[in-house]
């Protein structure tokens, strides 16, 4: 017969019963016996999800790295001072004036943030200048991006992050590839050439020549079908030079690679002058950056999808740029100042009406990429209980991976973790690290908050893996 702990734990209350001691004593055992966590840090947190009554923890209360479990906390807070109606605006400006189809002056593209810009929003601004009569610029194409300060990197970015879409600088005025919205960066497609010894294929999403491609790979032989690629994919620091060297089999699938740019405010006039040209707006000055002037005009604002639609692949597919976004729109919002400094002030203050003891936490970025980044699985888990009386609580939650669901933006991160059962929650990875924070629901039907942080260990990789098995032990409560 199974019976189930937490119902005792719960709708009777009991305490260091036999019963209740031998399944927490299996429960350590499981622990212990987990040799990859030999020399690691397992921190555990569980509370009643209706109560927030602690049920269990294990070293919940030391200081651990959230990793993206980070994003949480930004996700809250976000909701709760920006709303969930809030948009990102990005604005075209003319200093000057309209003769004869001609702008006499520059035309400004002024970003306020938003990291949804796809190459088609840039083909509306160009189509909207032409709706205005203008198929001429006497003067200069200009990005502002002041909205924000001019540091586009997190303080403990970790530079070998710089090549990748998880690490990419953040500017007021940006651009993504694709529906994921990675802000700041572009596609790569790499194909195997159409010889053995040829350089592989090579495509840019969107079509850019804003970075340029030194391929330096080969085509090679090979015997098994499903021999993996030897690709090394490298962006130059300080430069928007990609490296690509190494091999691929002649029979391998495509290898796709996201690649951050340097300094995304150009990236994004790139293809905004593309856009330009396509629709037959000629252009007499140079492309540059600067300051929108006072007297200039306001022609055109473009509003982004509103944070409600954001938090799904924010949370979903753990965008970290989406989260250092955020950190700098708090800070300009209530402070003025669009600087991690500034959002980070509004978080803790946020954090601390929410009930959190920030005393205990250090937080140094909005994504959880920072090796810094500190907080106890009991501070997390009763942060999660706290704010489930949000009238934005709907929208945090729907925005959590949910286990085994194979929709990508449903189940995000978790969509191949913990297949049948009802999990809904943020996963975490960093080097040495392995995180997932939030809700489950047990096979008695008990509904429980959680919150499993991995530190020290060899191999992150193999974090998700134990800590599923942990969960699995709980939400079924085999007696």
């Amino acid at each position: 017969m199974t019976k189930g702990f937490l119902q005792y734990i719960l709708r009777n209350k009991i305490r260091g019963g036999a019963i209740v001691e031998d399944i927490w004593r299996r429960f350590e055992i499981l622990l212990k016996e987990e040799p990859k966590l030999n020399g690691a840090l397992a921190g555990i947190s569980i509370r009643s999800r209706k109560t927030g009554e602690l049920i269990y923890e294990h070293l919940g209360d030391i200081r651990l790295h959230p990793a993206s479990n980070m994003k949480l906390l930004t996700c809250a807070v976000a909701l709760s001072v920006l709303g969930k109606d809030y948009t990102f605006q990005t604005e075209l400006w003319m200093d000057g004036e309209i003769v004869n189809q001609k702008l006499i002056g520059n035309l400004l593209l002024k970003g306020k943030g938003d990291p949804t810009l796809l190459p088609d929003q840039f083909d509306q601004f160009a189509r909207k200048i032409r709706e205005l009569g203008i198929n001429e610029i006497t003067g200069n194409i200009i990005g502002d991006d002041s909205w924000y300060d001019g540091i586009r990197l997190s303080k403990d970015l970790n530079w070998s992050d710089e090549t990748y879409y998880y690490g990419a600088q953040v500017s007021a005025l940006t651009a993504s590839p694709n529906e994921d919205f990675d802000s700041g960066s572009i596609i790569l497609d790499i194909s195997p050439g159409e010889a053995v010894q040829e350089k592989p294929i090579v495509k840019i999403t969107p079509s850019t020549n804003y970075v340029q491609v030194i391929n330096q790979a080969i085509t090679i032989h090979s015997i098994m079908v499903e021999q993996p690629e030897e690709l090394q994919i490298n962006r130059i620091h300080g430069q928007n030079l990609i490296q690509i060297e190494g091999s691929i089999p002649i029979n391998a699938e495509d290898v796709r690679e996201w690649v951050a740019v340097w300094e995304p405010t150009n990236y994004a006039l790139d293809l905004f002058y593309q856009s330009l040209v396509k629709h037959g707006v000629e252009h007499a000055g140079i492309i540059t950056t600067g300051l929108t002037p006072k007297a200039a005009t306001l022609l055109h604002t473009h509003y982004s999808i509103p944070l409600a639609e954001l938090c799904h692949p924010f949370m979903k597919l753990s965008n970290n740029g989406h989260g250092e976004i955020l950190v700098k729109e708090l800070g300009k919002k209530i402070k003025g100042i669009g600087s991690w400094e500034a959002g980070l002030e509004v978080l803790d203050v946020q954090l601390r009406e929410m009930g959190m003891d920030t005393a205990k936490l250090v937080i140094r970025d909005g994504s959880g990429i920072s090796h810094v980044n500190l907080i106890p699985p009991n501070e997390l888990s009763n942060f999660l209980y706290l704010i489930q009386e949000n009238e934005w609580f709907p929208i945090f939650y729907q925005s959590l991976p949910e286990a085994g669901s194979t929709d990508r933006l449903v189940g995000g991160t978790l969509r191949d973790r913990l297949i049948g059962y009802s999990v809904q929650a943020k996963t975490g990875t960093i080097m040495g690290v392995s995180t997932l924070s939030g809700y489950l629901t047990t096979t008695l039907g008990e509904d429980l908050i959680f919150s499993v942080m991995l530190n020290n260990l060899l191999d992150e990789e193999e974090g998700p893996a134990i800590i599923d098995r942990l969960l699995t032990f709980i939400i079924e409560e085999k007696k």
